[in-house]
This record gives C-alpha cells, structure tokens and sequence, in this order.
C-alpha cells in the first residue's frame, strides 16, 4: 500500500534509533562481559520491537482504509451515464450491513511477492509434470500420443439440458420476485390490511420459489441422470439464485416500508439494472450499487481463463492418476477395516490439492473473473485462512462472500429475533444450515445420499469450532488445523469414490426408502 510506504520508513529510522540508543544504554555496556547475557538481552529487545511495529503497521493500515472508505463515501461515481450514490462508511450505515470498498484479493498482491509467486510456479511444474505422465503412459501402453479426457467429457455431459434449465432459472430470478416487489411496495401504504397484503404476497413468492428453483432443478437432474458435474452447475445455480433472491428482498423491503412516498409521488423501488449486475456480480449481499473499477483489464481477464482452465484439468489429473487407478474395482473384493485406513491415508494427498484447487480456481479466479468483466472493485472473497490458529477463524475467512450472506442474514437476524439472549443458538443455526447446504449440494451432485460433509461439517465443525476458538493463537493450533484439513479432505475423498463406485456395480435389490438412504459401499462386493 503506497499509502503507509513512507510511514514505515519513519519506523525504521525510530526503530534504528531507539535500538541504538538501548545497546549504548550504560547496562548494556556493564554486561559486555557476559556474552550470553547479553544475546539474551538483544533477542528480547528484538521481539519488543517487532511486536510495537506490528501494532504500529495494524494502527497504520486501519487508519489508512478508514480513510479511503471516507473519500469513497464523498465521491459520485459516473456509472452508464447516471450519478450512482457512493458507498457509505461503516459508521454511517444505520443497519450497521456490509461496506464495500475498494480492494485486491489477497493472492493478487501475495503474487506481487517473488517468494509467494514461486509456489505457484511450482503447483504449474506439477501440472506440467501430470501432463507429461499421462503422454509417456499413454504412448508406453496403447503405443500413440494422445491425450484422452473421456472422463472430463462424460461429466460434463448434457450441457444443452443444462443451459435451457439455467436460462429459465435465470429469467424466472430476474422478473419474478422483481415484479412481486414492485407490485407489493405500490399497495403497502395504501393498503389497509398491512398483514394481510405482506402475508398473500409472501405465500405467493414462497411458492413460486419453491416450485420454480426448489423442485424444477432437482426434476431436472433427476429426470435427465445428469452427469455429475452438469448436475453440480445446476444445483449450485439453484443455491446461488435462492440466495440472490432473499438478498434482494431482504434488502429492498425495509427501504420501501421506512420511506414512505410524499402525496402525489410513487414509491422508490430499486432499478431492474442494479438487480440485473447484482445477479451477476459476486457477492450475496444486495446494494443499488457498488464501487467501480474504471476500465476492465483484458489481459488479466484472459490470464485468468487460463488459470481456470489449467485447475480444470490439473483436478481431472488428480482424479485420473491417482483416485481412479486405487477405488476403480478391478477386482472382487469388499473393503476390510485396512484397507479403509490404507485407502484413507492414500486419499489425503489428491484431496488436499483438490481442495487447494477449488480455492484457488473459485473463490480466487472465477470471483475474480466475473469483478474483472463487472468492474466490481471490492475484491475481498476471502482472507488468509491458511494463517489461522482456530477453526472459527478459518471458517470466517476460507470463503467470506457466504461467510458475510450467513453472517448478516442467518447469525445477525437471529440475534435480533431472540433480542441477542442465544448467541450460541444462533451459531449452531447457521452451522447446521450450512451443513445441510453442503450435504444437499453434494448428495444432488453425485447422486446418491451419503452424509459425510454434514457430520465432518455439523459434528466436527461445531466441535472445533468451540474448542479451536479465537483465543488459540499457538503455532501448534495452525498445525492442527492444516492436519484436520488433511485428514477430513482425505475421508471425503474416499468415502465418496467407493460409494460412487457401489453404486455403479451394486444396482439396489429393492425399492425403499433404507435402500435409498443406506450407502452401497458397506455391503457392497465389487464386480469388474
């Protein structure tokens, strides 16, 4: 931050001088005989010193962003030839909601930092190595150099089935609730009967909700068998414009019930367009506008294409070489207690760089990519969780665009519903909602109940997440936090494979509801 550059170099000659003026301090000379003393001394001075500048930077920095949201807060931005209103600091928000401002994501100035960019080079040495694995096994068995992506096909197969359902999942999110909107802020001060109006419109919205982006998506994954990563497209866009819409309500309707028009003007609703960009920029909370970049930056749009591309196939790799090749039953054979624990520890590895993969090209490109083509300018979709020392840090920073929609519409009005008597309450809500989101998207996404997300997420989630809290700040915490990722992304990843493959080769005997339920993979024999 250009900004704090010539503050730190105040720092630096405070500090210098205040370590000179401490190492000429007579009690300092009057242990030059005790060595060992003395590098003691210094080492204790050194942490003294590190910690006030670390404070000093925080305070430096804070003040810095206040500042900038300030002179944000007082400019008009021109915005498709209108006078858009600027955000607003956080201390001028009556609702105490979200402020957005500008801001990079963390990677993007991470990888400014030689060092840090050097990791990246090596996850692309990796890749690059993957691809040249596959060529050489491909040319030493089948005698030809070609590389073959029949898995990457079959799982995004059907995509004609998937662009017309989304088309009308998306016209359906667009007009509806904005019309019901409109329809009900025109009668609400006129009507009598306040209940009676705000009860008929929210059994209509909530029916059409239901039926056109609760049942519709899952009929059409069901009806069509999907394949699994078509089926994931559809379920994630069912999630995401359920969660659009109750933003958008959520926000317009007390705006419209606290500002009553004056005689002989219509009500203010918020324009279709700022409801078009917010459909598609990436952030769950609903404003009339947000900061704005002045240009799109091609080149950066491009390069992160690329990368999202590259993740693509550096996780059908991982898929390919090294999960397929171990759950692919080749053999008859039932899994012994063993071979689960072997088959676990084996599926560490490719769980861990797929869930490296899924940060990186989500919540880092394709986040990215769609602020670089809106001109979203607030790039903050998450923090450095890879820092944290407790669960709960973690999981307010590892994804923080649902973070804030849970934090603001889950957390927050619940607070407000029990007048903040149930904190705790309140925090096993959001967890067992957002465990369910995540089992729901899962289980649509590969076809078959098997709730391992929601017990790793509902039961061991909530268990670290009070015992691993804010106050854990050891180096060890952070260790046991990278190992319990390690170790939950490696049963994930193969507890799945062997029910994906259960129940591939052991069709259900009988029609119920506990075959449905039951996972394949506990009794299931394996045939080739």
């Amino acid at each position: 931050m250009t900004t704090a550059e010539p503050t730190n170099q105040v720092f630096r000659r405070n500090i210098s001088g205040r370590d000179s003026d401490d190492i000429s301090s007579p009690e300092l000379r009057h242990s030059e005989d005790e060595p060992l003393h003395v590098n003691k001394h210094i080492q204790n001075l050194k942490g003294r010193l590190l910690a006030q500048l670390q404070d000093q930077l925080s305070e430096v920095v804070d003040r810095t962003l206040c500042e900038s949201v300030q002179i944000l807060s007082q400019i008009q931005p021109h915005q498709n030839g209108k006078t858009a209103q600027a955000p607003i600091s956080r201390t001028e928000r009556k609702d105490g909601g979200k402020v957005f401002m500008h801001r990079m994501s963390l990677l993007d100035e991470l990888f400014e930092i030689n060092h840090i960019r050097t990791i990246y080079h090596m996850f692309l040495a990796v890749f690059l190595l993957f691809s040249l694995s596959t060529l050489i096994v491909d040319y030493l068995e089948h005698g030809r150099l070609v590389l073959e992506f029949d898995l990457l096909f079959y799982a995004f197969g059907k995509l004609g089935t998937v662009t017309w359902a989304w088309t009308l999942m998306f016209l359906y999110t667009l007009l509806v609730p904005y019309q019901l909107l409109v329809s009900w802020g025109s009668l609400y001060h006129k009507f009598p009967s306040k209940i009676a109006l705000n009860l008929g419109f929210g059994l209509v919205l909530c029916a059409l909700q239901i039926c056109v982006l609760g049942l519709f998506p899952v009929y059409v994954v069901v009806h069509n068998q999907l394949p699994p990563a078509s089926r994931f497209i559809v379920i994630l866009e069912q999630i995401r414009f359920l969660m659009k819409t109750y933003s958008f309500i959520r926000e317009s309707v007390p705006l419209i019930i606290d500002n009553p028009p004056k005689e002989g003007e219509n009500p203010r609703f918020p324009t279709l367009s700022s409801y078009l960009y917010f459909l598609f920029c990436p952030t769950l909370i609903y404003r009339e506008s947000y900061p704005r970049n002045s240009h799109i930056r091609w080149k950066y749009v491009g390069v992160t294409i690329g990368m999202i591309l590259v993740c693509l196939f550096y996780s059908y790799y991982i898929l390919e070489r090294l999960c397929v090749p171990v759950f692919r039953p080749d053999t008859n054979k039932v899994f012994s207690k063993r071979s689960m624990v072997l088959a676990i520890f084996h599926s560490i590895l490719p769980g861990t760089m797929l869930l490296l993969l899924c940060f990186f090209a989500f919540l880092h490109c394709w986040l990215n990519l769609f602020a670089e083509l809106m001109r979203f300018a607030d790039r903050m979709f998450y923090k450095d969780w890879w820092n944290s020392y407790s669960f709960a840090n973690y999981y307010r920073t590892w994804n923080v665009v649902v973070h804030d929609f849970l934090y603001y519409y889950g957390y927050r009005d619940f607070l407000w519903l029990s007048r903040k008597k149930f904190r705790t309450a309140a925090m096993l809500s959001v967890f067992m909602v957002s465990a369910f989101v995540h089992e729901y998207a899962l289980g649509m996404g590969f076809g078959f109940f098997y709730p391992v997300m929601f017990i790793l997420f509902a039961i061991f989630g909530v268990l670290f997440n009070f015992t691993m809290n804010d106050k854990r700040q050891s180096p060890v915490c952070n260790v046991v936090m990278w190992a319990s990722l390690f170790l939950g992304q490696g049963v994930q990843v193969c507890l799945y494979c062997q029910e994906w493959y259960a129940q591939i080769h052991c069709p259900p005997k009988r029609d119920s509801f506990w075959e449905l339920v039951t996972p394949r993979s506990w009794s299931c024999t394996y045939y080739k």
